[in-house]
């Protein structure tokens, strides 16, 4: 089974996955599913999970006739949505978007092209920023990741990566399978960000193959306005902290931190050097972008310290896949200085 782009390239089915639970997105989703049918290579399907939301999936069914409407049959969370609606696809290819972001018309084809190659388990895109607002003077590039958008420092040629985001992500649907889809005890609800995709990405590969980030597949995604508040960022980096401790004691600290050590070591020191040159050009606000990373790092330091120290959410972890949580792996963690360098290599 295949599909024909509009430059007539062969390329495999895919079928899309929106999850969505908010009455207040309804504008957002009626945008992303508007998206997906303009894309330049055709989706087989596109699959909308309501999770756990019965006015909201009413209210779908009626509005999008073209689509597969569908309830989450798993636990409450993008997680459960995701797989739910990942069971009822049929392409070959299984791809991701969020309900408040919009692809470009050339998504599924920049993804689907990579696919050719047999050792590639699954291609993710870039994510750019729609503010709902103007973008705080103050907010550094380099900590994207905290609103929902790709930081400045990652790959701006399609490369092989560790990881991709959920928010913009295809995989083959065998692979998916395979490994059980994403664990619905890990993921976001709430107050509660555990990076489950970078845990199905670590498990998807392992002897599989390898992720691929194609920045040319491209997805906007809507940042609200309570996105662009200091205390939010700074309350997301102590949550996502927690979240790369769990990751770190259920798939292992060398595994699951390898990524941020280049970013910890590479890319923040460059990104508050540049603040500080701008602030010397005269841009006052460059000063305020140094001292955000600064303080994004310390406190996304302090959330893997406690998320480690107290063992936030690891009891839980591993449930659905038959395997117990792990402690941190590495030979030094149990140090001062060991654990130092853990946090330190916390996004």
């Amino acid at each position: 089974m295949s599909t024909v782009a509009k430059n007539e390239t062969r390329l495999p089915a895919v079928s899309v996955v929106i999850a969505a639970f908010a009455d207040e997105r309804w504008t957002q989703l009626c945008d992303a599913i508007e998206s997906v049918r303009e894309q330049t290579a055709p989706a087989l399907e596109t699959v909308v999970v309501i999770d756990h939301n019965p006015a909201l999936l009413a209210r779908a069914r009626r509005e999008f006739a073209d689509c597969t409407v569908i309830a989450n049959a798993g636990a409450r969370g993008a997680s459960g949505a995701r797989n739910t609606g990942a069971a009822s696809c049929h392409g070959e290819i299984i791809a991701f978007l969020d309900d408040d972001a919009r692809s470009s018309a050339h998504w599924l084809a920049a993804l689907l092209c990579h696919f050719g190659r047999a050792d590639i388990v699954g291609v993710g895109g870039r994510i750019d920023p729609l503010w709902a607002v103007a973008r705080p003077r103050w907010f550094p590039g380099e900590f994207g990741w905290a609103v929902g958008f790709s930081y400045q420092g990652m790959p701006e040629r399609a490369q092989p990566v560790r990881n991709v985001w959920a928010g913009n992500m295809a995989i083959r649907s065998s692979v998916f399978e395979s490994v059980g889809g994403f664990r619905e005890d890990f993921g976001k609800v709430g107050d509660v960000a555990r990076p489950e995709d970078t845990d199905l990405c670590l498990r998807a590969a392992g002897d599989r193959g390898i992720w691929f980030y194609e920045p040319t597949g491209s997805v906007g995604h809507w940042i609200p306005r309570q996105r662009t508040t200091f205390r939010y960022f700074a309350r997301r980096c102590f949550h996502e902290g927690q979240g790369k401790a769990a990751l770190a004691g259920l798939d292992g600290a060398r595994e699951s931190t390898a990524a941020e050590r280049s970013y910890t070591y590479q890319i923040l020191p460059h990104g508050v050097l540049r603040g500080l040159q701008d602030a010397a050009q005269g841009d006052a606000w460059g000063a305020a972008r140094s001292a955000a990373i600064a303080v994004g790092f310390a406190t996304t330091a302090v959330g893997f310290a406690a998320g480690w120290l107290t063992g936030v959410g690891l009891p839980l972890l591993g449930s659905l896949h038959g395997r117990p949580a792990r402690v941190l792996e590495t030979a030094d963690a149990a140090t001062p200085a060991g654990f130092t360098s853990a946090a330190a290599r916390a996004r």
